[in-house]
């Protein structure tokens, strides 16, 4: 006991030296002047699939974003920001840029580009205008997201609206022409989003959303297929039982088909409910995740952040043709100033009719202090009739001002 006491204490001045140390360095990059943003994060990712006659990756990668913020000026902004990713070592792993085809994937290729560059209106009181590329995200990132996860984020070339003079109600407007993806590559597209929040109920919030997504490239015309357009409402809250006891709760339902150029007639829907509990530093959860499918086509959702849902092993970045059905439930228990998390997932046809596997994942991470994290996850998918049994393993270390 007095070892562990001692190691807890330990950390707790670990995390009060972080601050002490950097926050001193945050000061300096920030002022009347503007604001410089930096972000740096070291990842090593191994993945191990059977049976599919690959080597096993080893990615380690080191990602930096630099950017400048400009102090506001009669309502306007500018902010700029470079992305880079580096390969640190031997390039061990297949990030379908390098043609490493003989190692499994890790989506993270090495390369440098503009990540972010937009200028924003915000002169009038409830009202704010942006352009240029930047990122966007709605609600969990089930549709709408930046990718986050991966070493390089998805933004968008752009412009938004976003209007919240109602009380409590926020409406945002945005049109994409182009999306900057993950591998560094562009994709075009005539996309308008609309996006509604209502925070007004004292037991949730409301979303409603609408998605016409064009993908109009007619040098790129297997993209057409994703082309859609998607309709739907969430609903997502929680209500205390006493004052250490939540309960919590999340109904969500969209209904999706074919756009514009796909050539394949579709008609899918997608349904989510969660129910849980969040208590003493300890959160329960059980959800039901369904895509349905039709005519062969799944219910899709090409511009989220698709690592955060139906397990970290990536099996179903795509909507199989009988779509998916993923049960899971989650434990989380925050402990010592770490966050330790474990997710087990029952994948199935859309149906229940067929069994496609089952996933184990399992998250440690700490924060110390305001701009250092530290993170080690795991993910081990087992194969019953879909894909092939997937291992792995990120170690993960990130800088923030």
């Amino acid at each position: 006991m007095k070892k562990l006491a001692a190691a807890l204490l330990s950390l707790g001045v670990t995390t009060a030296g972080a601050d002490d140390l950097l926050q001193p360095v945050a000061n300096i990059l920030k002022g009347d002047w503007g604001q410089i943003k930096t972000d740096v994060r070291y990842r090593y990712e191994y993945v191990d699939e059977k049976h599919n006659n690959k080597k096993e990756a080893h990615a380690s990668t080191m990602r930096l974003r630099f950017g400048y913020l400009t102090p506001k000026f009669k309502g306007f902004e500018a902010y700029g920001e470079m992305e880079g990713n580096w390969v640190l070592g031997d390039e061990r792993y297949h990030s379908l840029r390098n043609n490493e085809t003989k190692y499994s994937v890790v989506a993270d290729p090495q390369e440098v580009e503009l990540n972010q560059a937009w200028l924003s209106y915000t002169g009038i009181e409830g009202v704010m205008l942006k352009g240029g590329r930047q990122r966007i995200i709605y609600d969990n990132h089930r549709f709408i997201g930046n990718v986050g996860w991966r070493q390089r984020e998805q933004t968008f070339d752009s412009v938004v609206l976003r209007n919240s003079m109602l009380p409590d109600a926020e409406i945002e407007f945005a049109f994409l022409w182009q999306v900057r993806g993950i591998l560094s590559n562009t994709i075009k597209m005539t996309s308008p989003l609309l996006h509604i929040n209502y925070t007004g109920l004292p037991f949730g919030k409301v979303s409603a959303y609408g998605y016409w997504l064009d993908y109009d490239d007619r040098d790129d015309s297997r993209n057409f297929t994703l082309s859609s357009q998607t309709y739907g409402i969430r609903f997502v809250g929680k209500y205390p039982i006493d004052d250490r006891t939540r309960l919590l709760y999340t109904a969500e339902y969209a209904h999706q088909w074919d756009f514009q150029r796909n050539p394949v007639n579709y008609n899918t829907s997608y349904y989510h409910f969660m129910g849980g509990l969040s208590f003493y530093g300890i959160t329960l959860k059980g959800d039901i995740e369904n895509l349905t499918a039709d005519n062969g086509i799944g219910f899709s959702t090409p511009l989220s952040t698709l690592h955060a849902f139906q397990g970290w092993a990536d099996k179903f970045l795509a909507t199989p043709r009988n779509g998916v059905r993923d049960v899971y439930a989650t434990v989380a228990v925050n402990l010592w100033g770490a966050k330790l998390m474990g997710v087990y997932h029952d994948f199935q046809d859309e149906n229940g009719r067929e069994r496609y596997g089952e996933e184990y994942d399992a998250l440690l991470t700490r924060k110390f202090g305001q701009h250092l994290s530290v993170l080690l996850k795991y993910a081990y998918y087992n194969a019953k009739g879909f894909s092939t049994d997937t291992q792995k393993v990120w170690g993960q270390v990130a800088l923030h001002f």
